[in-house]
C-alpha cells in the first residue's frame, strides 16, 4: 500500500458509496458500475479524501448478500475509480474474499463493521496487503443489532471492545499504524448511546488511533430533531461541526460538498490563535 492517509494533518472526509439497491440513504441511486464511479470522482471533486465503498447494506434489519453478488457490484468500481484516480479507496466489508479482491483492485483500507470479528480471515487478510483497517464497534449483527441494545456505561464497554480488538489485530500482525477506530453509531446503539458518543468523543482519543465516526442522515438525528430522511442534512452538518470540535479524524458523510465547508469552518476555528 503505497498512498498513505494524511489524517495528521487535518480532518479527512471520506466519501460514501453504496452500490446496492437498499441502502437505507441512496439504496438503488448508483446500482450500474458507471454511475457509480462518475460519483464517486464527482465527490473526489468536491473534496472528498477517501471513497468508501460498500456492496452490502449494513442497515438495522437488513439481510446478509453472496459472496459473489457483493463481488459483482463491488469489485468493477474499485477498478474503476483506481483507474481514474489517485484518492484512497476504502472497502466496506466484512468478508475477507471481498476485501482481498477489493485490495488487489487497488483498495487502500478495509472498512469492517465487526472490528475483524465476522470472518476469521479478515485479520490475516489485511495483515496479508498491509492495509489500514477501520475496526468498527458493533453489538450484534446489522440483522438483530437493533432489537434491544443496552449498556450499563456506552463508552467504556466500547474502549473495552476496542483494546481487546485492537490486541486481536496485532496478534495476527497489523501495526498500531495501520489501524482506524470507528464507534459504530446506530450499530446497536440506542438514541442516548448515540449522542453520548458524539459527546464523549474525546475518551477514545486516549487510544492513541484515528478515529473515523458517521452519522449521516442516520435515525436518530431523526429522532432527535423529528425529521424525515430526506431533511436530516442540517443534522447531519450539525453532528459532523460537533464531531470535528470533539476529536474526529475522519467523517464519513453522503455530502461531501456541504460537509467539508463544516470541516473547514470548524477546523479554522480550533487553530485561531485566540
Amino acid at each position: 500500500m503505497e498512498r498513505e492517509i494524511a489524517w495528521k494533518d487535518r480532518p479527512l472526509i471520506m466519501g460514501v458509496l453504496n452500490v446496492t439497491p437498499d441502502s437505507f440513504f441512496d439504496g438503488g441511486k448508483h446500482n450500474t458500475t458507471e454511475e457509480a464511479i462518475r460519483h464517486a470522482l464527482s465527490m473526489i471533486d468536491e473534496g472528498a479524501d477517501i471513497i468508501d465503498v460498500g456492496g452490502e447494506s449494513t442497515r438495522p434489519f437488513s439481510e446478509p448478500v453472496s459472496i459473489e453478488e457483493e463481488l459483482k457490484r463491488v469489485i468493477p468500481v474499485v477498478e474503476g475509480i483506481r483507474a481514474r484516480s489517485d484518492s484512497i479507496i476504502s472497502i466496506d466489508t466484512y468478508k475477507a474474499k471481498v476485501a482481498r479482491e477489493a485490495c488487489n483492485a487497488g483498495a487502500d483500507i478495509v472498512n469492517d463493521i465487526s472490528g475483524l470479528s465476522f470472518d476469521r480471515d479478515m485479520a490475516d487478510t489485511v495483515c496479508e496487503f498491509g492495509a489500514q483497517t477501520v475496526i468498527m464497534h458493533i453489538k450484534g449483527t446489522p440483522g438483530n443489532m437493533q432489537k434491544d441494545p443496552h449498556y450499563e456505561d456506552v463508552i467504556s464497554e466500547i474502549k473495552a471492545f476496542f483494546r481487546e480488538r485492537i490486541e486481536f489485530a496485532q496478534k495476527h500482525g497489523i501495526v498500531n499504524e495501520r489501524i482506524i477506530l470507528d464507534p459504530g453509531i446506530g450499530f446497536g446503539k440506542r438514541i442516548q448511546d448515540n449522542l453520548a458518543i458524539i459527546k464523549n468523543l474525546k475518551a477514545f482519543k486516549e487510544l492513541e488511533m484515528p478515529l473515523l465516526i458517521g452519522t449521516s442522515m442516520k435515525s436518530f438525528i431523526g429522532h432527535v430533531t423529528d425529521s424525515p430522511l430526506e431533511e436530516r442534512m442540517e443534522g447531519t452538518l450539525a453532528s459532523v461541526a460537533i464531531l470535528i470540535w470533539n476529536g474526529a479524524d475522519i467523517v464519513r458523510v453522503h455530502d461531501v460538498k456541504s460537509a467539508r465547508k463544516v470541516v473547514r469552518l470548524v477546523s479554522a476555528i480550533m487553530k485561531s490563535e485566540k
